[in-house]
């Protein structure tokens, strides 16, 4: 069973959330593999996918908007490691025994991306933000400093 630990957050808190349910998901599985309940096995491994589907999404569109330049290469790393999750998914629908190897896949995989791959942008997804937030204040006729100095 994996535990959150708090060297996994990269400072984003809608990431880190999602982050942490992608957690919940691979410790459910870590819960049922050893039961060998297929039927349940299915219900979390699909789950998993679907989620782990949606928040790359939503983490390429955060990273398109901020003009990451390495997005390209990060949504490759995704659409890799979706392929990797539907390959154990066919194996599964197959009546092969996957739940092992997944689980240690998954285990390992996410603490790596986070503290890699996704901590890699969170410089130019904080920079983004601090412009934007100051044309937003310029737009209003304020300065930045000016909830300092009234």
């Amino acid at each position: 069973m994996m535990e959150w630990n708090d060297s996994y957050n990269i400072g984003i808190d809608v990431i880190d959330h999602q982050h942490r349910q992608i957690l919940d998901y691979i410790n459910a599985l870590d819960q049922i593999r050893v039961s060998g309940e297929r039927d349940k096995i299915r219900e979390v491994l699909n789950d998993l996918i679907d989620y782990t589907q949606s928040h790359f999404s939503f983490e390429e569109n955060l990273l398109e908007q901020v003009h990451y330049q390495y997005l390209p290469s990060h949504r490759g790393i995704h659409e890799l490691f979706v392929k990797r999750l539907n390959d154990y998914r066919q194996k599964f629908e197959l009546g092969e025994s996957i739940e092992n190897d997944l689980y240690r896949l998954l285990s390992k995989w996410l603490i790596n991306h986070i503290q890699h791959d996704d901590q890699d942008y969170v410089d130019s997804v904080r920079d983004n933000m601090l412009h934007y937030l100051r044309a937003q204040e310029q737009k209003k006729g304020k300065s930045w400093f000016s909830r300092f100095f009234s």
